[in-house]
């Protein structure tokens, strides 16, 4: 039974109820005033190229005084509507976020990453398959446990490691980081969804696996061209085409069946798998060629910097020790050295020969380890009722009661609940905790690794609080409503229109999650009043938000950073903003036949 707990505070408020046409009694004038808040983001992010978090906190200052000013919504309603959803954004989201890299920087501490690395490396010799299967499998298994730019951080350190030029490398694995990314850090956009428009995740998330998987199924092979060309496509085609299929059917019976958070974890092992054994039974061509021109590839590239008078960087690995994934090449000496003591090894391995099997699987424990923790809470009902029953509604001070529809009924989505345990961040701390006793990571040095990654993320968790909160005083305003309801005019067109918003708020936040924060109860609105079925619009401005995540400022800079590339994300954005476009127009014209009886036998 989930408490409520009613929190008394000294805070006096009126009632408020909530208007479309607040401003002048226009509703096209209010929804253009609700706008604001938006402009300001896009505007300071997209033109002035400020830091993503003094753009979040302008709009947040925007938001609240429209809601004010324009939507005459007291203040004190306004601020504790800004706190609710600031502190939604530090927890769950980014303490899923922090509490995932953590538990990577202890596979980085414990030298445990390059097992990882050199697993790999046995699949197969070929550096495109290679290059596929960390950018894709492997970056949406990073996806699916944290998102937020960590798969990007990690694997383009990877595929500069397999001889990819560092510019390719950047392009790679943002456009890798697509179709996983809906149901990424644990369907975190997903939940988002549905908190905030009141349609079940379950729903929500059996559509977007009805649309995300056909992307997975061409992403692979976009990445050939990518990494080697046409002619690397030509001679490699048939692996990728399993590795996309096998994810995208993983992928739709996971969302659809199983579960929706768990959606990436068997997808991504599921393309991982599939692909080890059919290369047990085909063997590419021209690896050894293709080495030799990735190889040429990075010297141009090289040349190129250094007659453009840049710097390039003297470390890949180095490079990271700023960045989110930190320092790989920084622990090497402690890691060989722990690795050691708990093997009984020499630490020999990682340069091309073959790995001890114990080695392999202590390489991948810590992954295994979630996907054991996360099945076992999602899948076993006993595990699942309990952790449910830990939950605590909060019945948010000074707001809940106090914000009214436009019926006049109160709105539901004031009670913040409280996921102490059985928050998904929770569980990779407990995960985590297991890692270090197994790796033999003493607790100091464990703290350290935690603390530290504290200090990277201060600034994304400040921004992610503020887009939350945003988000939160625009929809208790009715700033949405109003915007939703404005856009609907456009009728049985705007299901076409419906993935550019998605599109849209996640290049500008750079998180697919913040851009259902932003525009899911939009898409809701706008749906109820054209006619149109509400829970395919909010899944579109997911899927949608899934190839927005390649040319958002915040992606680009990681993998720029990650990359040795610093200053150079407009090159970066040049060779994938093709890409995300065209499957943009994909997404547009599948949403718009799944809203007509064409294709709308896809929807469950």
């Amino acid at each position: 039974m989930l408490a409520t707990f009613p929190i008394v505070t000294g805070l006096a408020a009126d009632d408020f109820t909530q208007s479309l046409a607040p401003v002048g009694g226009s509703l096209a004038l209010s929804a253009l005033v609700g706008l604001l808040p938006l402009v300001v983001v896009f505007l300071l992010l997209g033109v002035l190229k400020t830091q993503a978090w003094v753009a979040a906190l302008a709009g947040l200052g925007t938001a609240v005084l429209v809601a004010v000013l324009g939507y005459g919504m007291p203040a004190s309603l306004a601020l504790m509507s800004a706190t609710q959803g600031g502190v939604f954004g530090v927890f769950p989201i980014m303490w899923i976020v922090l509490t995932a890299l953590w538990l990577y920087q202890l596979t980085v501490t414990s030298g445990r990453f390059e097992d990882l690395r050199a697993t790999f490396n046995m699949v197969s010799e070929d550096p495109r398959i290679q290059a596929v299967l960390i950018a894709f499998c492997f970056g949406g298994l990073l996806e699916a446990l944290a998102g937020f730019g960590a798969p990007v951080a990690i694997t383009a350190t990877m595929l500069i490691a397999l001889g990819v030029a560092p510019l390719r490398a950047a392009g790679t694995v943002l456009l890798a980081n697509t179709a996983p990314v809906a149901f990424g850090a644990i369907a975190i956009p997903i939940t988002t969804a549905a908190t905030l428009t009141g349609i079940p995740e379950s729903t929500i998330g059996a559509i977007v696996g009805r649309q995300a998987p056909l992307l997975a199924v061409v992403v692979p092979l976009l990445l050939l061209l990518v990494v080697d060309g046409k002619r690397g496509l030509r001679e490699v085609w048939p692996a990728a085409l399993v590795t996309g299929l096998s994810f995208a059917v993983a992928q739709f019976l996971t969302s659809n069946f199983l579960s929706v958070a768990l959606t990436d974890i068997v997808a991504s092992l599921a393309g991982l798998g599939a692909t080890v054994l059919f290369l047990r039974v085909w063997t590419p061509v021209g690896a050894r060629e293709a080495h030799e021109r990735l190889e040429a590839g990075r010297h141009q590239e090289h040349a190129a910097a250094v007659a453009a008078g840049r710097t390039p960087a003297g470390s890949v690995a180095g490079s990271v020790a700023g960045s989110v994934a930190g320092s790989v090449a920084g622990s090497a000496t402690t890691a060989t050295a722990t690795r050691a003591r708990v093997d009984g090894t020499s630490g020999a391995g990682s340069d091309g020969g073959r790995l001890p099997t114990a080695r392999i699987w202590m390489g991948l424990f810590p992954y295994l380890l979630v996907i054991a923790v996360f099945s076992v809470s999602k899948l076993v009902p006993p595990v699942k009722a309990f952790l449910a029953g830990t939950d605590q509604k909060i019945a948010w001070p000074g707001l809940d009661g106090h914000v009214l529809s436009a019926a006049g009924k109160p709105i539901s989505s004031t009670v913040y609940s409280f996921q102490w345990l059985s928050s998904p961040g929770t569980m990779l701390l407990l995960s985590g905790i297991v890692v270090a006793i197994a790796y033999r990571i003493s607790a100091r040095q464990a703290v350290r690794d935690f603390t530290g990654t504290v200090v990277k993320l201060r600034w994304a968790i400040l921004t992610v609080a503020s887009v939350l909160a945003l988000a939160y005083v625009m929809n208790f305003s009715g700033q949405t409503i109003s915007i939703g309801t404005w856009i609907a005019g456009t009728g049985a067109f705007f299901a076409f229109l419906s993935p550019v918003l998605g599109w849209i708020g996640t290049a500008v936040t750079g998180s697919d999650t913040s851009a259902n924060a932003l525009f899911a109860k939009l898409q809701a609105t706008a749906g109820s009043h054209a006619g149109i079925n509400e829970s395919l619009l909010v899944s579109a401005n997911t899927t949608g938000g899934v190839v927005g995540k390649m040319i958002s400022p915040q992606n680009l800079t990681i993998a720029a950073s990650s990359a040795g590339l610093d200053g150079q994300e407009s090159a970066i954005l040049r060779r994938v903003l093709p890409w995300s476009l065209g499957l943009l127009l994909f997404l547009c014209v599948l949403v718009f036949l799944q809203s007509t009886p064409i294709l709308g036998w896809m929807l469950p």
